[in-house]
């Protein structure tokens, strides 16, 4: 199982550059742009709160599960 980041997606969707949203959200854009792209291990929830209401979605619009096994027969 990987959980994948679609932050970029979503920022394209609703037109908003990574300055913008990282000012809103209130953190660094480095720090952004890790989430945006792929590039952390975890993101806390105020974060990612913070970010959807910026952007006005769910958590499951920005992140999906994508497994990575086969399935058993």
């Amino acid at each position: 199982m990987t959980i994948v980041l679609r932050l970029d997606r979503m920022m394209a969707d609703r037109k908003i550059s990574l300055g913008d949203l990282a000012g809103r959200v209130g953190i660094a854009d480095g720090n952004l742009s890790k989430i945006k792209n792929g590039k952390v291990s975890g993101v806390r929830f105020k974060t990612l709160d913070a970010i959807c209401r910026e952007l006005d979605c769910q958590p499951g619009d920005i992140l999906e599960r994508i497994d990575d096994e086969p399935e058993r027969a």
